[in-house]
């Protein structure tokens, strides 16, 4: 069988660059002009359109329907052994090319690569940006899932083959409307490697009406969050800002999960829900960004409220967007609950956004406090609960008879999606899945 291998008539894969046959080498050159059929694109073919006219016989195959391509390429070579095809890709035909498909339907044996530069490797070049740490993507008649995912991790660098529906105007629009508390700087590299190459950088926002070449890539990298540490209050966009329901994207995440925070239409059904009023004491148990604190602030700003984070890098992140974006003032707490709670004025409101698997003993503190110091107001405590199993924990533990006696509860559950722009269409792409768990004390 080896020795049958290697007696297969190769197939030879050329990567081309922008300027056609002037941008291989001798070697390669003289390999595609000794084809006796060339396999490509329009664009490719037209490349090499002087291997093509009478007199020569070189034949050309556009590369138009793959499967029945691939099927006139094994009809040919068994035919016509003899026949060197020569199929002519972009780039390296490896990255996210040709070569995926051939390699499917030949035995590897039967090809040989020659690759060109790739589109990507020369937008870093220009851009004089290190790139192997970058997140590298197809949208070219691919789903945009990849890119979602990326923009949601806050991926430092992001690189990405355009098509004519997800063009650079298409990608802005998308993370533009993701409306994610990461911010990036655009370049769309046009035309690489041609006389008429063109490098820019971009807001996303002048990028969405942009018309560009065809052939482009685009980078993205995401900015610093130090350029966003001025104050909203001295700067215009706190005129623009609502009393509530904040867009997630003014908010400062963790560096390296930015998008772990409580999304904008999550925060709205949990005021609602705590119905908070005016000079209350309310703490925000787990409170990660402090985006549920900061919502309060703005709508009670006499409430006493108190955000309760476990962590240093967590609690540093509440006072920086607090400072930006908060009115009235919140205390930050770095401790874990239940401990970290013993020594706060009892409160009117609790909101537990996390409990680090303490979520029972956080209940039964609250519990108890209500029980020696009962308010004129019925204490209400809300959940946010993500995962089945807490959600069963609070559940058993509100229909104990002991505590079912003193409190009721109520579930919310909460299925969300938002539109996002795909090219010229509109998705509905869901959040995670959210149930508010409600006790109210009797």
């Amino acid at each position: 069988m080896a020795e049958a291998m290697t007696d297969l008539p190769l197939i030879h894969v050329v990567g081309i660059g922008i300027t056609g046959a002037d941008s291989l080498s001798p070697t390669v050159r003289t390999l595609v002009e000794s084809a006796t059929v060339l396999v490509g694109g329009p664009r490719h073919l037209e490349a090499f359109d002087y291997l093509l006219k009478p007199p020569s016989s070189v034949e050309g195959w556009p590369l138009g329907n793959f499967s029945q391509t691939f099927e006139n390429m094994r009809s040919r070579h068994a035919s016509h052994p003899h026949t060197r095809i020569v199929v002519l890709t972009s780039g390296d035909p490896l990255f996210f090319g040709l070569g995926r498909l051939l390699l499917a339907n030949f035995p590897p044996d039967q090809l040989t690569f020659h690759p060109h530069i790739s589109a990507i490797q020369l937008a870093f070049s220009r851009l004089k940006l290190p790139w192997q740490d970058a997140t590298l993507i197809s949208v070219h008649g691919r789903s945009e899932t990849l890119l979602l995912k990326a923009i949601k991790r806050g991926d430092s660098k992001i690189a990405l083959l355009t098509d004519n529906v997800m063009t650079p105007g298409a990608i802005a629009r998308l993370i533009i409307r993701l409306d994610v508390p990461v911010h990036y700087q655009m370049w769309v590299c046009e035309n690489l490697g041609d006389p008429a190459e063109r490098v820019a950088q971009y807001s996303l926002e002048a990028a969405q009406s942009k018309a560009f070449a065809p052939l482009n890539v685009v980078v993205l990298r995401r900015q610093p969050t130090d350029e966003l540490d001025q104050p909203i209050g001295q700067s215009s966009l706190s005129d623009r800002l609502p009393l509530i329901g904040l867009p997630d994207a003014v908010f400062q995440g963790f560096p390296d999960r930015p998008m772990l925070i409580t999304k904008k239409e999550i925060r709205l059904l949990i005021l609602g829900e705590l119905a908070p009023l005016d000079g209350q004491v309310i703490w925000d148990i787990g409170a990660g960004t402090g985006s549920i604190s900061i919502e309060l602030s703005r709508l009670c700003p006499t409430a006493r409220l108190y955000a309760i984070e476990k962590t240093a890098v967590g609690a540093a992140l509440i006072k920086k967007n607090a400072r930006r974006l908060a009115i009235a003032p919140i205390q930050v707490i770095q401790g874990s609950a239940p401990s970290a709670l013993q020594d706060l004025p009892h409160p009117h409101c609790v909101f537990i956004g996390g409990s680090s698997g303490h979520l029972l003993p956080i209940l039964t503190l609250l519990s108890s406090l209500h029980q020696q110091a009962p308010q004129s107001q019925p204490l209400r405590i809300v959940m946010a609960l993500a995962t089945a199993e807490h959600l069963a924990q609070a559940i058993a533990w509100a229909t104990q008879s002991d505590v079912a006696t003193h409190w009721t509860y109520h579930l919310t559950q909460i299925n969300v999606a938002r539109s996002i722009p795909v090219g010229p269409l509109t998705r509905l792409t869901p959040l995670n899945p959210v149930t508010l768990v409600t006790l109210k004390a009797l």
